[in-house]
């Protein structure tokens, strides 16, 4: 699929290219015209066809003299190994060189045809005459007019008009290519971005994010599409949540099931074991150690009650709510149970109601409380805040404990089994899971007193006109 910045870049060439092809032509087509005469097109035929004639007439003499060496007809001249010394320079490099014959142009100015022959040890020597025509000479005549015809061309009008015109055509013409490539990519860099940003949010990245730098539509569909992306991020790990949620509520409900099929007969066997215990010394002994055995298996009925409790799923009952209401009314009741801790609410005004079920919303807050109530201990605060943001009501509780570990962060909200005084493990993964069934959701945040922070989000009952 072609991209807006491939089709504006043709779009550029399909307006530039014929017309920039039209006008080279035409003006090529008059200097052409004003620039006819050329002699160095004649000058280059004529040395050609002179060097063409003069390698003809060199051949013609090679297979002449070697047909008069072999009839016998031609004179030659002996060189013997024994007069090495005085060989000619010509005769010991073909010699040395293995051939077994060997043309070549005289050194006197190339006027005669020298033949090598080799017989046995000896170098016999034919040599031809070959007129008033000079090789040597002939072939620097030829090198000259090439020479001149190259430095013709070097300085022809013709060439340096046009190649002038060329260079200042395609330069206008790269600038403004390289312009438009410029602004294309400023045009289309958001788009790429958001295509980018798209593919990987249909892979499964829901974390991308694109950085807006403009205010114009692209930049509004780039908000969007950040918005959208979080959304989808968020609502996956809820939806992740909630899977692991009810997996967790079919292990808790089997689990209940079990435990309390054991604890029932323990409780028994020891209460008769007591009750068959006759008076003595060791029945008090035995009593104090009934009663340790059923103080536990009490402890433990009552975490085998609460992991039923968090299997059982009552149905959503969803209200108008007005949650600074509900919340003064939570520390109200809680408080006196904790005299020893300073409570401080703060409400925003003029908040909407939400939309939640009332019990659900009241457990979550009394769960952040109680559990905010035990980290702050004796003298400590907990602040209880609520406001609306970004359409949503939120419910802030912090406290000045000592904070959470980021070992208990990465677990904080699974089930687990506590073994705290009347602790079960199971509060913050209920209310999680409570907030998510009402439409919210439930975060540990910043702590603004020293200690651990959550923030319950809640949404906004909607107004009929």
């Amino acid at each position: 699929m072609k991209s807006i910045r491939t089709r504006l870049i043709v779009v550029f060439l399909a307006a530039t290219v014929i017309p920039l092809i039209a006008t080279l032509y035409i003006m090529t087509s008059l200097l052409e015209r004003s620039l006819s005469y050329a002699p160095t097109d004649e000058i280059e035929k004529l040395s050609k066809s002179l060097e063409e004639t003069g390698r003809e007439f060199y051949q013609q003499a090679r297979d002449s003299l070697r047909e008069d060496a072999k009839a016998g007809t031609a004179t030659h001249e002996t060189f013997s190994p024994a007069n090495r010394a005085q060989w000619p320079a010509a005769v010991t490099d073909f010699a040395d060189s293995g051939e077994m014959e060997r043309f070549a142009p005289s050194e006197t100015g190339g006027d005669r045809l020298n033949y090598f022959v080799r017989h046995a040890n000896d170098i016999w020597l034919y040599t031809e005459t070959l007129g008033n025509v000079r090789m040597e000479m002939l072939t620097q005549q030829i090198r000259h007019s090439r020479g001149l015809v190259e430095e013709s061309r070097a300085r022809d009008l013709r060439r340096g008009f046009t190649t002038t015109l060329l260079l200042l055509v395609a330069a206008v013409w790269l600038v403004s290519f390289f312009w438009l490539i410029y602004l294309a990519n400023r045009m289309t860099h958001p788009i790429r971005q958001l295509t980018a940003g798209l593919s990987d949010v249909a892979s499964g990245n829901l974390q991308t994010r694109i950085p807006v730098q403009r205010s114009d539509e692209i930049g509004h569909a780039i908000d969007a599409f950040n918005y959208t992306a979080g959304q989808l991020q968020q609502n996956r790990e809820r939806l992740i949540y909630l899977t692991q949620i009810a997996s967790w509520q079919l292990l808790a409900r089997k689990m209940a099931h079990e435990l309390k099929n054991s604890l029932t007969p323990i409780r028994l066997t020891v209460e008769e074991i007591l009750a068959r215990q006759p008076a003595g010394s060791d029945r008090a002994f035995i009593a104090e150690a009934v009663q340790i055995v059923v103080a536990e298996v009490e402890s433990l009925e009552r975490r085998v009650r609460a992991f039923s409790d968090f299997s059982a799923e009552p149905q959503n009952r969803p209200a108008a709510l007005d949650i600074p209401s509900i919340l003064e009314e939570r520390v109200s009741f809680l408080k006196s149970g904790h005299p020893e801790i300073t409570y401080v609410v703060d409400s925003a005004k003029g908040m909407p109601l939400a939309k939640a079920d009332p019990d659900r919303v009241r457990g979550i807050l009394t769960n952040l409380l109680e559990n905010a109530a035990d980290a702050a201990g004796t003298g400590g605060r907990i602040l209880g805040w609520s406001y609306l943001a970004n359409g949503h009501i939120h419910v802030e509780i912090h406290d000045s404990g000592t904070g959470l570990s980021e070992e208990a962060k990465k677990t904080l909200f699974e089930p687990t089994i506590s073994f705290k005084r009347n602790g079960t493990g199971l509060g913050l993964s209920i209310a999680r899971k409570d907030a998510l069934v009402c439409g919210g959701d439930l975060m540990l945040v910043a702590g603004k007193l020293s200690g651990a922070g959550f923030r319950l989000v809640l949404p906004v009952q909607e107004t009929t006109a």
